[in-house]
């Protein structure tokens, strides 16, 4: 996984630098999650594997699927990663767009594991907090998982903040083992 995402970020520098001189981030973003989607549809990930089409034609086909929702730039993009037989790494690209473009915005997206959903008042806490470590804008997905007994784990970015009840128990259970 990590290949595809090292293959695809280049792809994501491009567009986010598109969608930055357009001032368009939304709607790139938007294009691209569109683009993903279709991508991953069995039949069009057939299409990318298969010898016998043409990538012109696969953007093609990805671009009428698509609607109106596609503009010029987003097409010539397209073309650029089928030219280079790149089309399925669309969503990696996406996923890397958009940490781009919440690290332009001052956003993060945070995703908090925790046993109990968080009730409104522990969410805008922890939002607060981790608003002010992280200086910007932060947006909470809330999963809920048994496994860690209690507490919760924030993943933050690359940052992994584990203040789950298991992971202390297995901190633990590490020191009195050396």
């Amino acid at each position: 996984m990590s290949s595809l995402t090292t293959l695809a970020r280049p792809y994501a520098k491009a567009a986010f630098e598109l969608a930055r001189d357009e001032q368009a981030l939304a709607a790139w973003d938007d294009m691209l999650k569109l683009a993903s989607e279709i991508v991953l549809e069995p039949s069009m990930a057939a299409l990318l594997e298969s010898p016998h089409v043409g990538q012109a034609e696969v953007v093609k086909i990805l671009s009428d699927a698509a609607g109106d929702a596609f503009h010029g730039k987003f097409r010539d993009f397209l073309s650029v990663l089928a030219s280079s037989r790149r089309l399925s790494l669309l969503p990696q690209a996406t996923e890397l767009f958009r940490e781009l473009r919440e690290a332009e915005e001052k956003r993060l997206t945070v995703k908090v594991v925790s046993v109990v959903p968080l009730d409104e008042g522990q969410a805008s806490r922890l939002r607060e907090a981790l608003s002010r470590r992280f200086e910007c804008e932060i947006e909470l997905n809330n999963v809920i998982d048994e496994n860690i007994i209690g507490g919760a784990v924030v993943y933050a970015g690359d940052q992994v903040i584990d203040g789950s009840l298991r992971g202390k128990l297995n901190r633990l259970s590490n020191t009195l083992a050396n």
